[in-house]
């Protein structure tokens, strides 16, 4: 695995995220954003933009992080759909964005990006959804 001891997140990713848990290969965050449910993996590895540029196994590894994810957070907040998107327009760290979706939030059901203003947590809340996320993660791992 390619994790590197050397990783540093973005500037614009610091700033607008949560820390949750550093997975084997990538940081999972929560994007500070309370109008949807809304995690970030970040591959921990040097000099790529896009998934492709990871060698075979940590493609691999990356597919069932985002996959395990995706499985915990329509567990925990039992949306309509997932969103999972790698844009990197703006942020050119290699980052995949995991975004639940409900008929009636406040995007739906348009994409999340530019459309409404954003609310950030509460600590509270916060650190609700990080030990539901936690809780659920663990349980998967065992």
């Amino acid at each position: 695995m390619s994790a590197t001891q050397s990783f540093q997140l973005h500037d614009m990713l610091a700033a607008d995220t949560l820390f949750i848990k550093d997975l084997p290969l990538c940081r999972l965050v929560l994007m500070n954003n309370a109008n949807h449910p809304w995690c970030i993996l970040i591959p921990r590895v040097d000099d790529v933009l896009d998934i492709y540029q990871m060698d075979w196994q940590d493609q691999q590894q990356f597919l069932n992080e985002s996959s395990m994810v995706c499985e915990v957070m329509m567990q925990i907040f039992g949306g309509k759909k997932m969103n999972v998107a790698a844009l990197g327009n703006i942020c050119p760290q290699l980052h995949v964005h995991h975004i639940v979706r409900f008929e009636d939030d406040i995007d739906w059901p348009h994409p999340v990006w530019g459309r409404s203003e954003g609310v950030s947590y509460t600590s509270e809340k916060f650190d609700d959804i990080k030990a539901k996320l936690l809780s659920a993660l663990d349980s998967i791992v065992e």
